[in-house]
């Protein structure tokens, strides 16, 4: 059976490039482009992996993360997001997120041993 990751990602472009680049792992894919969106596809189907974008329209990362742990899902996070100061990742951490990558400093050797370990 194929590993599923969901993408919450706001950026077209990028959900795009990382949807392709994961398929071609045989990885199904589920983009959604909003925190209200990604809460939604979580209740229909929880992932082997969230890919979390935290600044995102109508519902933040933030919140799809206190989601997830209301609901306790059992649905690893990565976060991949542009904000790079302490207090945000301190806030991650504290909600269980595994991983927190900034985006303008991803790098492929980093980013996806982190996704590899979780779809194992």
């Amino acid at each position: 059976m194929k590993k599923h990751v969901l993408i919450a990602e706001d950026d077209t472009a990028l959900a795009d490039l990382m949807a392709n680049v994961l398929s071609k792992y045989n990885i199904r894919v589920t983009i959604t482009y909003n925190g209200k969106e990604t809460v939604e596809a979580l209740g229909e189907e929880v992932p082997d992996l969230l890919l979390l974008d935290i600044l995102m329209p109508v519902l933040d990362g933030h919140g799809v993360m206190k989601f997830i742990r209301e609901k306790s899902l059992e649905c690893p996070v990565i976060v991949l997001s542009n904000l790079s100061d302490k207090e945000t990742m301190d806030k991650c951490k504290e909600m269980k997120a595994q991983n927190y990558f900034v985006k303008n400093d991803l790098d492929d050797d980093d980013l996806w041993p982190a996704i590899e370990g979780y779809l194992r």
